[in-house]
């Protein structure tokens, strides 16, 4: 196997794991080791904010605002200052995590689809593999060349399709190996349990 064509097959590979695994669960994980990295400060000041606004809450759900009304008017001001200090925040953060989303999106396509387009078309013009010659029906074989390819050779293209096509069968064997399939069980309806019993009482009768 030519260079070439491992270097497909691992490209092909590693798209087919993005797939697999999910890119939101990789963006997820991606974003939560990146926020600790370079915004701990502002998630370590969001959960602080929460949890000094919870309480200020439940002090000033315990104040009464006829009794004791300048301390009330003091928590009522702290909480709504809070509030709008942990709104800025969320926002902040929201706006970080929608930029990171972009960017990893766009890294990501490149690092896997991109990469292998490129290859592909670099490669257009260069045989991958070449078949038996005579083996396989004209009309196939120029299938299996195209784009570029020489005739009677596997091009780069196809060599990629193939590659993806085994993947997701593969794939799809495992998972139906790891995964057991459930049998539905019989559901009984009315009408078939009154047969039965019909059938046992007559089956009484006649022993009577």
């Amino acid at each position: 196997m030519s260079n070439v064509a491992l270097i497909i097959l691992g490209c092909v590979f590693v798209t087919q794991l993005v797939n697999w695994i999910g890119k939101s669960v990789l963006q997820d994980l991606t974003f939560t080791l990146y926020s600790r990295i370079f915004l701990s400060g502002s998630i370590s000041q969001q959960s602080n904010l929460r949890r000094q606004i919870i309480s200020d809450k439940n002090q000033l759900n315990r104040t009464s605002s006829q009794d004791e009304f300048s301390k009330w008017a003091k928590l009522r001001r702290k909480v709504d200052k809070g509030l709008a200090d942990l709104e800025i925040l969320n926002k902040s953060i929201t706006s970080t995590r929608s930029s990171f989303n972009i960017k990893f999106s766009s890294l990501l396509w490149i690092s896997t689809t991109g990469i292998q387009i490129f290859i592909i078309w670099y490669h257009r013009l260069q045989p991958i593999f070449w078949l038996p010659n005579g083996w396989i029906p004209y009309p196939i074989e120029w299938i299996l060349s195209f784009p570029s390819a020489p005739i009677g050779s596997v091009s780069s293209g196809a060599w990629c399709a193939i590659c993806r096509r085994v993947l997701v069968t593969l794939a799809e064997i495992f998972k139906n190996l790891i995964i057991p399939i459930s049998v539905s069980k019989p559901v009984l309806t009315s009408s078939y349990v009154t047969e039965q019993k019909e059938t046992v009482e007559l089956e009484h009768e006649k022993l009577d």
